[in-house]
């Protein structure tokens, strides 16, 4: 098994190789707790849900983490426009958060930790900057030097002096040394503040991602992963602010980057306005379309949002899934064994997700053609469904649905094709579809009602 990811910090793919040989430790950037987190931002956390997924899938002992942001200046602003405690709005949507992640079957995060939980440890960062020269004091906070720091650039490619018209959080001084230099800790002696040795305030943004892995990982990990968008001045920032501190290179040892959702070829974000929650679109369609909506392209490719594209994925999904329904013969399996060897090279080259799906639609059709496919390639399909999370099976099915089914065969045996079409209705009203066959049907759906 040989596993090659695209590493953001050296533009090429990589064979992968954890520190420690069958453990990773890996990281992604979670949300800002003040306001509900839309499809875009969930592009991001189900594609690293599939990859952790299929990590573990490989036998490797992942220890995933994802930080919840509840406490900054977006949260502050939001709270005073709702006249809301702005940490009792934070862990409100915190919540939202966890609730939409398990909603979408994300359940790969090994441990959630808020920035509030690890304030000592941002406090301790802070001070060891300040010891070590990398940060200066100023009347409104503390600032990180880039002028400290010579490798500052090298995941984004960008310069000092470009960094100058970066626009980041907190980030705003006229006592800045340069303009580029971001915040550590905000001083406020306003609001939402806490007592530390440099002065009271609340921490920048940066500066919480860091204070958490090194809490959790040390000083040095295998993966951290986050939207394209986060690669400057973001994570820029926290290889600076890391590895400054532990003076040990690299920080992180591969940096994994999704592409953006659009919305009729306009990135989806808050601040423009076309954003659709979870919530929203779950109302629609089912998670598991949702999810293979996802999957089925490179979790490095932009691509576009739509309600067509998605019925696409919609109808997509059925014909895996009315396929695995008609995996009951005994021991007719075709050529399963290079499926298997086809789907992992897949896989394994940088999670190719499109890839790998398109190889299971190339084996259906030649399984169809060729009148194969039986018990070992359903227990295939089943065991990747704890990679993808999308397919149904027959065993789902619930005696209910199965004894409607037999019924409604029974009346069209009988042409009372009124009766037939009536139990259909009722099937389908509990989310399940009945496909007819010219020997019998064919019963597949999660049991979500549809919306």
């Amino acid at each position: 098994m040989v596993i090659k990811i695209h590493n953001t910090l050296t533009r090429k793919k990589e064979i992968f190789k954890p520190i420690k040989r069958d453990e990773i430790n890996f990281f992604v950037c979670g949300p800002t707790a003040y306001s509900y987190a839309h499809i875009g931002n969930f592009k991001t956390y189900t594609q690293f849900d599939i990859i952790v997924n299929y990590l573990r899938h490989r036998k490797f002992k992942v220890n995933y983490i994802q930080n919840l942001t509840d406490i900054d200046d977006k949260i502050i602003h939001q709270a005073k426009e709702s006249k809301e405690d702005p940490l009792k709005l934070s862990e409100k949507f915190c919540k939202i958060f966890i609730d939409d992640m398990e909603s979408l079957d994300n359940t790969a995060v090994s441990k959630y930790i808020k920035a509030t939980e690890r304030l000592s440890d941002i406090i301790s960062q802070v001070e060891r900057l300040l010891k070590k020269e990398f940060a200066y004091q100023t009347s409104d906070g503390i600032y990180f030097n880039l002028e400290k720091n010579k490798d500052y650039g090298k995941l984004s490619g960008r310069t000092v002096l470009q960094a100058e018209d970066a626009t980041t959080r907190v980030d705003h001084s006229k006592e800045k040394k340069n303009k580029g230099d971001f915040c550590l800790w905000k001083f406020s002696d306003e609001g939402i503040s806490w007592d530390a040795p440099f002065g009271k305030g609340r921490p920048g943004w940066h500066i919480e991602d860091t204070a958490i892995t090194e809490k959790e990982f040390g000083s040095q990990y295998d993966i951290h992963g986050g939207a394209v968008d986060l690669i400057f001045p973001h994570h820029e920032a926290e290889i600076a602010q890391m590895e400054s501190i532990s003076n040990k290179k690299p920080f992180v040892k591969y940096w994994m980057h999704t592409g953006f959702l659009d919305m009729k070829k306009e990135k989806m974000s808050k601040s423009v306005g076309n954003i659709i929650t979870i919530r929203e679109l779950l109302k629609k369609q089912k998670k598991e379309t949702i999810r293979f909506f996802f999957a089925s392209q490179h979790y490095r490719n932009r691509i576009e949002f739509s309600e067509e594209i998605l019925e696409q994925s919609k109808n997509s999904l059925k014909k895996i899934n009315d396929f695995i329904t008609n995996l009951d013969k005994e021991d007719n399996d075709g050529t399963l064994k290079q499926l298997k060897e086809d789907f992992y090279n897949a896989m394994d080259d940088d999670f190719n997700t499109q890839k790998a799906i398109t190889i299971l639609y190339e084996f259906m059709n030649e399984s169809n053609k060729t009148n194969t496919g039986g018990k070992q390639t359903l227990e295939f399909f089943k065991d990747i469904n704890n990679i993808f999370k999308t397919f149904a099976f027959k065993g789902n099915i619930p005696k209910e649905i199965d004894d409607l089914a037999k019924e409604r065969e029974l009346a069209r045996e009988s042409k009372d094709w009124n009766q037939s079409d009536k139990l259909r209705s009722q099937i389908e009203s509990k989310g399940y579809h009945i496909e007819d066959r010219k020997n019998g049907y064919a019963l597949s759906g999660t049991g979500i009602p549809p919306i």
